[in-house]
Order: C-alpha cells, then structure tokens, then sequence
C-alpha cells in the first residue's frame, strides 16, 4: 500500500513537474515577444519564471530519487561481498531519507522567516521560494524509505513512468 501510495505522489509529482515546464515555456515566450516584438517586456515573466525552476527541479529531483534516476553507487556496491550489499544499500538509501529530512526542516526555518515578506515582482510572499525545498525534501524521505522497506522486503520499486 505505502508503495502504490509513492506510486501515485510520483507521477502527480511529475505531471505538476511536467506542468510547470509547459507554464516556464510559455513565461519565457511571452517575455521575449513582449522584449523583441512589442519593445515592452512584461516584468512578472521573470520573477514567475525563476519561480516555476525551483518548483520544476524540486519535483524533478524527488521523483528521481524514488525512480532511481540520480547518481548513485550501483558500481561500487557491486563489488561488495554479497553480504554487505543490503547493508550498504540500505545505508546509502538512509543517508539519502536524512539528506531530504534536514533539507526539509530548513526548508521550513526558511519559508517561515521569509513569508511576510513579498516578492516585489510577483505579489506572493518571498517564501514560496523555500516551500520547494519543503516539498522536495519530503518527497525525497518518503520515497527513501519506500527503497529501504523495498530493500528489506526484497522487492523493487518500480519506476512510477512504467
């Protein structure tokens, strides 16, 4: 159940992941008819843009973690002893569950701090920026410990754009 349910935040992940690709498109195109056609370059387009990156690349990076798309250490784990591998797979995938738990709580300190204040360009509060390092850290302890749980079971997750 725990996998079917990182299952379906992986692909929601990547479709609003997929979304926001389309929204960054067309942000950038509207800026530049605005700059080169029209000599009056909309000032929300950037800010918007740089926005929907961090938002892009958080969702991105979380859904490679859970599908096995990021660098990892499958050469070096493979010349262990066969009784080593599931620990140090193990170990590698918890390290991975702190690395998004810390990116998390700071992510939070962060948006915290900064959500009063507002994004001149855009009108929404200056902490939106940090949310993305909430949302991605989460996403990325969550599908760490479906790994370990996978790893213990001795299953595979399977790659949520299967």
């Amino acid at each position: 159940m725990y996998t079917r349910f990182c299952a379906v935040l992986s692909r929601i992940s990547l479709f609003l992941a997929i979304l926001g690709l389309i929204a960054l498109i067309v942000s950038v195109q509207t800026q530049v008819v605005g700059r080169y056609v029209f000599n009056d370059t909309p000032t929300w387009t950037e800010a918007l843009a740089l926005q929907l990156v961090l938002y892009i690349t958080a969702l991105a990076v979380a859904v490679g973690v859970r599908d096995a798309g990021h660098i990892g250490l499958e050469s070096m784990v493979s010349l262990l002893p066969v009784w080593m591998r599931l620990k140090v797979e193990v170990l590698i995938h918890a390290l991975v569950a702190l690395f998004g738990a810390i990116m998390a709580w700071s992510g939070w300190i962060w948006t915290r701090l900064k959500w009063d204040e507002l994004d001149p360009m855009l009108g929404i509060p200056a902490g939106l920026d940090y949310l993305a390092l909430v949302i991605a850290g989460v996403l990325i302890l969550l599908f760490s410990l479906e790994h370990i749980i996978a790893l213990l079971r001795g299953e595979e997750v399977v790659p949520a754009w299967h």
